[in-house]
């Protein structure tokens, strides 16, 4: 799952977005609003994470343009800002959450991950596919009960594909939730990172189907 997180303090940023990092997700980090309004006219991506403190167009104007697009995309501000008319100003505006500086990063990543349990899992803590199981709480797979090893771009597209059961993803779907704005996008990568997990998969009951010229799909056999 792809996150965005802009916010101009740059110590903050780093430190917020090592943190998610760590819990299995890709982050991108900007640090003004109008590179944050175009990353989010032309990137998918599963979760904002949005200051409303930002240089050239404030936090409030990248979330009113976002939801006049029609991009329902969970949206979580941050604001050094204390008065509930700036907290209200933001929800009315379409923010799904709203977090105060300065704040906790355990108390951010909470929010996140209950932000993505709505929107991505319906609000359920695991996702599951046969025997395979995503844990959003820790950011970890296991399979048949024990720990699935997995690098970073390896755990993006099966998290992607496991939130998306019955549901065929294509390579650009895929490398727009693994690959971040400073990488080299390459959807042909994708079938590198997909030959890797069949084999990690290969003695389960889960398995990934390809369907030539539209994607990928996650099952589980027998079912």
């Amino acid at each position: 799952m792809r996150i965005l997180l802009v916010e101009d303090h740059a110590p903050l940023a780093d430190s917020v977005a090592q943190a998610l990092r760590a819990t299995g997700l890709t982050v991108d980090v900007l640090h003004d609003g109008v590179a944050a309004d175009l990353a989010l006219s032309s990137e998918d991506f599963t979760l904002v994470v949005l200051d409303v403190g930002l240089p050239r167009l404030d936090g409030f104007e990248v979330l009113a343009r976002l939801r006049e697009r029609g991009n329902r995309v969970p949206v979580l501000m941050l604001t050094a800002r204390a008065e509930v008319k700036d907290r209200v100003q933001g929800l009315n505006l379409g923010a799904d959450d709203y977090l105060a500086k300065p704040f906790e990063l355990t108390e951010l990543e909470a929010r996140v991950k209950a932000l993505l349990r709505r929107s991505v899992l319906g609000g359920e803590r695991q996702q599951r596919c046969g025997e395979l199981v995503y844990d959003l709480a820790t950011g970890r797979f296991a399979l048949a009960g024990e720990p699935l090893n997995l690098t970073a771009r390896e755990q993006a597209v099966l998290s992607a594909l496991i939130a998306r059961p019955g549901r065929v993803m294509s390579k650009e779907q895929l490398a727009s939730q693994v690959f971040g704005l400073d990488d080299e996008v390459s959807p042909d990568a994708i079938e590198i990172y997909i030959h890797r997990l069949r084999r990690k998969l290969e003695a389960s009951g889960v398995r990934i189907v390809t369907f030539r010229g539209l994607g990928y799909l996650l099952e589980a056999r027998g079912e």
